[in-house]
């Protein structure tokens, strides 16, 4: 059997667990990307739409690195 058919067994026996991850990781890039769209940062915006790492990189970015910088007024 593989892993792929373990995870989906798993995920239909378990349904709201798979729910809770999807909404975890929306709320976090949803952060993530206003901040990096905030802070001007478009690597960092792309980077966070385009990879799916459930909130660890958006998490990353949220508390590590935008912390070093400050939205330009214009």
């Amino acid at each position: 059997m593989t892993n792929i058919n373990i995870f989906t067994r798993w995920l239909t026996a378990h349904p709201f667990i798979g729910f809770l991850v999807i909404v975890w990781s929306l709320v976090w890039k949803g952060f993530a990307l206003w901040k990096a769209g905030e802070l001007r940062q478009k690597y960092w915006f792309i980077a966070i739409l385009v990879l799916n790492t459930m909130g660890l990189l958006e998490i990353i970015y949220l508390f590590f690195v935008s912390k070093k910088y400050k939205v330009e007024v214009i």
